[in-house]
């Protein structure tokens, strides 16, 4: 075809418009197609190939690949082309949709550049280091070349501007997990987890993607006064579910149900007969009870604490006092243990040869005396 020809065709381009070429070149700093329809040749100057930076045209494209293209400049005989403004007209077009639907796209990580990741979609995206990850990321260099989910969480096409976050995805599928693990736990269900956090006023338990809070008071059937004396973070513990609030998404677990009861075995340990040392723990009007091991309690009533009729057991013993008493039953069925001090006073009683005698005895001691008397005087 002629110059003439040449010219004449070009004519029938202007810029802006969209055509399609084949490759039919490619060279390090730009790419030659050959237009459909049209004898034109095409040039694609590497800057125009993609919307991110590239070294090498080869990179992008490949000799007999189709491409969609946008005119930028119509020469004598030649076309100048972009591959870039192209793909951005699809690529805003499909990014709007995207992003009003709130899609999830799946796409690779092209670069990794001071405060972020760059990503191809036809358009250049970033995306900030903050929105990365959900947890803290100190080094980013292993990210380029990964492939990524990502949500738009801002899109600007007259400013050229595509914020995408891969954190937003994460944190809705934990989101998804977490509502599947609610729906599916249920009040005296038994399971593993694992000590995430302590605090003053408990710990809370991983059970699976999920947090839960041990109470304090649900620890340990002996009294605690701090978490870090019967748990430790990273300890793996089987817990009760206690309750579950759905809509607060709060879990409340007890590693003390999972412990054997305080009454369990009693009978072995504290059999009829048993000595033993205790805190009186409370004081009632008929009696005291006294905790003799951690969660036990028994009671020694009025009648049990001293030998002399009392009024109250507060004459005798206060709250905090250590005694000893002696089991009378243990009945841990029904979580109830009779105790006596007073027979351990009597033993003691009768152990101890300086007891004060009894006022009875101390006058027959003295008739005697008198008896021997008179018997002398008579003689």
């Amino acid at each position: 075809m002629s110059e003439d020809m040449n010219q004449v065709e070009v004519r029938n381009f202007e810029i802006g418009d969209k055509v399609m070429g084949q490759v039919t070149k490619v060279e390090e700093k730009q790419v030659l197609v050959n237009i459909h329809d049209s004898k034109l040749d095409g040039i694609i100057p590497i800057s125009e190939l993609s919307s991110l930076h590239i070294e090498k045209a080869s990179d992008v494209v490949a000799e007999g690949e189709e491409l969609e293209l946008e005119i930028l400049k119509v020469e004598e005989d030649a076309l100048i082309l972009s591959k870039r403004k192209a793909d951005a007209v699809k690529a805003w077009e499909n990014l709007e949709k995207q992003f009003q639907s709130g899609e999830i796209l799946e796409t690779e990580v092209k670069d990794v550049v001071k405060g972020g990741l760059v990503v191809d979609l036809g358009v250049r995206g970033f995306v900030p280091a903050s929105l990365v990850e959900a947890h803290f990321v100190e080094d980013f260099s292993e990210y380029k070349g990964r492939t990524l989910t990502f949500k738009i969480v801002e899109l600007d096409k007259e400013k050229n501007r595509l914020i995408l976050s891969h954190r937003a995805v994460v944190e809705a599928e934990k989101g998804k997990q977490k509502q599947n693990i609610l729906d599916s736990l249920h009040v005296g269900q038994v399971i593993e987890g694992k000590v995430q956090r302590i605090t003053d006023f408990g710990a809370f338990v991983d059970i699976g993607g999920i947090d839960g809070l041990v109470h304090i008071s649900q620890l340990s059937y002996e009294h605690v006064n701090k978490p870090t004396d019967v748990v430790q973070e990273g300890q793996k513990v089987q817990v009760k579910i206690l309750n579950v609030d759905r809509d607060n998404e709060r879990i409340s677990l007890s590693i003390k149900e999972m412990l054997p009861g305080p009454w369990s075995n009693l009978s072995e340990k504290a059999p009829k007969g048993t000595i033993l040392n205790g805190t009186v723990r409370r004081l009632v009007s008929y009696g005291a009870f006294v905790e003799v091991f951690p969660g036990v309690e028994g009671l020694v009533h009025i009648s049990q604490i001293a030998h002399k009729h009392i009024g109250t057991p507060h004459e005798v013993l206060k709250e905090g006092q250590e005694v000893k008493v002696k089991v009378l039953e243990a009945n841990e069925h029904d979580q109830r243990l009779s105790l006596s001090i007073k027979e351990l006073l009597e033993k003691d009683a009768e152990e101890n040869l300086d007891y004060e005698l009894p006022e009875e005895s101390k006058g027959f001691q003295l008739g005697e005396v008198i008896g021997d008397k008179l018997k002398n005087l008579r003689k």
